[in-house]
């Protein structure tokens, strides 16, 4: 596959879109509260995409992907389904959001506490947090995809936790899925050089016990074999001639840019 520079025209595109996913996250922290369901989040960020925004929600039947969002919670990974699920005191919530608007992407996740969570789960958090700015930081034209995996790698495993190695950010534009995949861990290979008009995503998840996966019945939502607690944020960014930019950036993440 190959990777798709994009023209000025499309970078205007992507950054509307962009925003905009970073609006839906920006919009439902309020709602974030002690025993909603999933799906209630998932409806909710549904109409505002919907009637508010005028977008279309991109995971909505995404081959066969029957809701409008990702909810992963507590020892869920990545692509957890939204139901009928309460949310308690302590749990931890993925909420990941790809927004479509022009004919483009734009896609983030970020994670939310329920209540004051564990030392354990705040730091896991945190850290994850950090991990993807780590890896943020080495995005400029000349470096290598390795750079960045190598980044996040180093650091999560400095703090005694592992990551994940079966999912991957990736490239991003007119198709959800793009070249090139963005792993977060080393590898032999230096990978692509990265050049100026690249989108992709930098998302990185992270766990507190070991890396191993599985996938649940319903084929989608990816769990922590172990039952550790995962973390997980995502941005998608932009090369540009001198550095990056973060085209989904939240208004309270200004100061970590």
């Amino acid at each position: 596959m190959t990777i798709v520079i994009k023209t000025p025209d499309e970078i205007e595109k992507m950054r509307i879109a962009c925003r905009l996913a970073a609006e839906v996250l920006e919009m439902i922290e309020p709602h974030i509260q002690l025993g909603i369901t999933t799906n209630e989040i998932n409806d909710i960020c549904h109409d505002f995409i919907v009637n508010t925004q005028q977008a279309i929600p991109a995971p909505l039947h995404y081959r066969g992907f029957p809701k409008s969002i990702c909810t992963s919670i507590n020892h869920q990974i990545c692509h957890g389904i939204p139901g009928g699920k309460r949310l308690k005191k302590g749990d931890i919530i993925n909420i990941d959001i790809t927004v479509i608007k022009g004919g483009f992407h734009g896609d983030t996740s970020k994670m939310f506490f329920i209540g004051e969570p564990s030392v354990l789960a705040r730091r896991l958090v945190n850290i994850t947090q950090e991990a993807l700015f780590l890896g943020i930081k080495q995005v400029k034209p000349g470096a290598r995809l390795n750079d960045i995996g190598s980044a996040i790698q180093q650091f999560a495993e400095a703090n005694n936790y592992s990551i994940v190695r079966e999912y991957c950010g990736h490239g991003i534009g007119r198709e959800f899925h793009e070249a090139p995949q963005i792993v977060h861990y080393a590898t032999p290979d230096r990978g692509v050089t990265l050049q100026p008009g690249m989108c992709f995503t930098i998302e990185p998840m992270v766990n507190a016990g070991k890396r191993s996966v599985k996938v649940l019945p319903d084929g989608w939502t990816v769990v922590t074999k172990d039952r550790s607690l995962s973390a997980q944020w995502e941005h998608t960014l932009l090369v540009t001639d001198n550095g990056c930019d973060i085209l989904t950036l939240r208004k309270e993440e200004r100061k970590l840019a």
